[in-house]
């Protein structure tokens, strides 16, 4: 899942989402630096990278790359998820996509003091270029993997073709996003509801 996935899973409230964003860029043990509720969903972030990893939707859809762009498969998936996540926005969320957007926008603007470094400047491209709304064109996907490419130390190449593979197979990815989609959401309803419920032990 790439950023508009984690930030709709938590949507339930501001620090969450900031948590979810976080659990991209926090590696190291979680040790009080930010709040429980942050903290809680940066662990959730991480489980739910784990569960989509091994959903065998996800793993059928990867064996459809070619050849060494396989090995990208993963990170192509996850941007074109919350692409077909902004497309289908309404299947899966009462209030508009635009509101969700604007507010998050604000969150990060209203928490920038908390955020490391590298998430300031980050979430200052983000809003500047609206990364999150760019996801219902394909062309916001192809514009994210090539700002991922970028960002690697070597085949950033495989990465950006990968994108053929998108392209071919669309029809097939949604189709598994739609069936995979609602299976993630219940897990992480659980796993969060589970983590609560230990913390009032």
């Amino acid at each position: 899942m790439n950023y508009l996935a984690h930030l709709f899973l938590a949507r339930h409230s501001d620090e969450a989402m900031l948590g979810a964003l976080l659990g991209d860029f926090v590696k190291a043990r979680l040790t009080g630096r930010y709040s429980p509720e942050i903290e809680a969903e940066i662990w959730l972030h991480r489980r739910i990278d784990a569960y989509t990893d091994r959903h065998p939707v996800v793993q059928a859809a990867k064996q459809a790359f070619c050849g060494p762009r396989r090995r990208y498969a993963g990170i192509l998936l996850d941007v074109f998820y919350d692409h077909v996540l902004a497309t289908r926005w309404s299947a899966y969320s009462l209030s508009s996509m635009d509101r969700f957007i604007a507010h998050f926008y604000s969150v990060l603007r209203g928490h920038r003091d908390i955020l490391p470094e590298t998430v300031q400047i980050l979430s200052e491209r983000m809003i500047e270029r609206d990364w999150l709304g760019s996801y219902r064109s394909f062309s916001g996907v192809e514009r994210a993997v090539r700002g991922i490419s970028a960002r690697l130390s070597k085949n950033g190449h495989l990465l950006r073709d990968g994108l053929s593979d998108l392209r071919e197979h669309y029809a097939l990815f949604r189709q598994g996003f739609e069936e995979f989609f609602p299976e993630l959401a219940a897990f992480a309803h659980e796993q969060r509801a589970g983590r609560i419920a230990l913390a009032r032990l």
